[in-house]
């Protein structure tokens, strides 16, 4: 990570970058998080084979809910991004005193945001497996696995924040370890949250192994008591390590060298709005894009419920398989907020041009050869999540028509990163909307009431192309537009 500091100090201080600088910083701020979320790949791999022991009925109820998890998720993302961007801003201009004032006030209205959203989330989620058309035991187990994820979520929205600003400082290398420490923790209390109390053998030895036995809720308990631990090292690193955001004394001083609640409460609160007025300008795009993507998957999840158990299981195992394709997508698209983001506040527009290209390109590679280990290894990954012979072919089938949608896939992600990191996330959320609920929607309803989940599959590899293909051309009109105009530095 040294390599790429010294490469962000050199394209703040306005230093020109070769193409190969540009792939190597590219590359080095995108492992640390591409590697963190194949982490976290695998222990869903290893969440969702452990929850489909328990049987199809169960993976059904986690099914059934995921995608209304995943719209809340993106509202949280949406809020985190707010701050992210203007982070990413200000150290691109050496504003570090700006950026610091950021993560204090970012992390105050993020906790305050988890409330409200934890608030909403108590309301509603005994009906909502109902609404969303599960019944029985189905239903009741997806409220369950609902309510522990919902208790969490102020946790969960001060994680997401904090993770967002280290990686706008160009620190993914502690995200991506705090990514890892996440995950390995969530397979350790899944392994004792999930089952009952058990024989284990182990070098020949039987062991006692104690468990909780709450099953679909234990899956939900342990990955956010997981999320939770991995919070403290991210704020404690944000707040001490990291030289550019770390709090300092003269941060809180009145100009005299006095530190004045009464002065720093009155520019608090002027400062405070016009940084929310700012966040929520960046957010308010990305919140409608998630609703809009994920709303979407609910209607997709309407659509699929009554295709029964196994398509509902097998369609939630193949989302989670085909998480291993589009992570390293993620991975670069963060690392294009970080660079476009900072290249941005340091006045070099030109440049942010040129990385955007890069980044884009550098995804779009990834996620081929990704997408080709997914078609070539389908069976096995089926037979690792799920025991179940039906959701194993069934899963297999669908992985292999999604495979052909990665390399549009990945451009879209990224290119996406690139907008969030100009602060631009209208574009992007228009690109969405019609993509979503003009292509995938209408072509799932009609493609599945005839050839079941494959056709819902199809629907969805279509309709990732046409956005990919959508996104790219984007990013040229954005760069000839924008990026033409030679850098402003000092």
């Amino acid at each position: 990570m040294k390599k790429g500091q010294k490469l962000l100090e050199n394209l703040r201080n306005g230093a020109a970058l070769s193409f190969g600088d540009r792939i190597t910083l590219a590359l080095v701020l995108a492992y640390p998080t591409v590697i963190a979320m194949l982490t976290t790949v695998v222990t869903e791999y290893i969440d969702a084979a452990m929850v489909g022991r328990l049987g199809a009925d169960k993976a059904a109820s986690i099914g059934l809910i995921s995608s209304t998890m995943w719209l809340v998720g993106g509202m949280v993302g949406a809020f985190a991004a707010g701050f992210q961007v203007q982070v990413a801003h200000c150290v691109g201009a050496k504003k570090e005193k700006e950026a610091r004032t950021l993560v204090r006030h970012g992390l105050l209205l993020s906790f305050c945001f988890g409330l409200i959203l934890m608030c909403i989330g108590l309301l509603c989620y005994r009906q909502l497996p109902l609404l969303l058309g599960g019944s029985g035991d189905i239903a009741a187990d997806a409220s369950r696995y609902a309510v522990v994820y919902v208790l969490m979520l102020p946790v969960m929205q001060i994680s997401r924040t904090s993770n967002g600003m280290l990686n706008s400082s160009g620190n993914t290398g502690i995200t991506g370890a705090i990514g890892v420490l996440i995950c390995v923790l969530d397979v350790i209390f899944n392994f004792f949250l999930i089952f009952e109390p058990r024989e284990v053998v182990l070098f020949n030895s039987t062991i006692h192994v104690w468990g909780a036995g709450l099953d679909v809720m234990g899956a939900s308990l342990g990955t956010m008591l997981a999320e939770a631990t991995g919070l403290v090292p991210a704020l404690y690193y944000l707040f001490s390590g990291n030289e550019m955001l770390r709090q300092r004394r003269e941060d809180f001083e009145d100009g005299r060298g006095n530190v004045s609640k009464r002065v720093r409460l009155g520019e608090t609160l002027a400062v405070v709005k016009t940084e929310l007025a700012k966040a929520l300008r960046i957010a308010s795009p990305v919140a409608v894009e998630q609703m809009i993507m994920n709303s979407a998957q609910v209607m997709i999840t309407r659509i699929i419920v009554p295709l029964g158990a196994v398509s509902i299981a097998a369609n939630s195992f193949a989302i989670t398989a085909e998480s291993f394709c589009y992570m390293p997508g993620y991975g670069v698209a963060i690392a294009a907020t970080t660079l476009v983001g900072q290249s941005i506040g340091a006045g070099r527009k030109k440049l942010a041009g040129q990385l955007a290209y890069t980044v884009t390109a550098i995804g779009m590679v990834l996620m081929t050869v990704s997408g080709i280990i997914m078609y070539v290894f389908a069976p096995q990954i089926m037979t690792l999540i799920s025991p179940d012979a039906a959701i194993q072919e069934l899963g297999t089938s669908v992985l292999r028509i999604e495979a052909f949608a990665e390399p549009l896939f990945a451009a879209s992600m990224v290119v996406g990163g690139v907008f969030r990191g100009t602060g631009n996330t209208l574009f992007p959320s228009i690109a969405n909307l019609i993509s979503m609920w003009a292509v995938r929607i209408p072509l799932a309803a009609y493609l599945s009431a005839r050839i079941g989940l494959k056709g819902a599959w199809i629907a969805m590899c279509m309709e990732l192309s046409v956005r990919g293909l959508f996104f790219i051309i984007m990013l040229i009109i954005w760069k000839k537009r924008r990026c033409s105009e030679p850098d402003n530095v000092p």
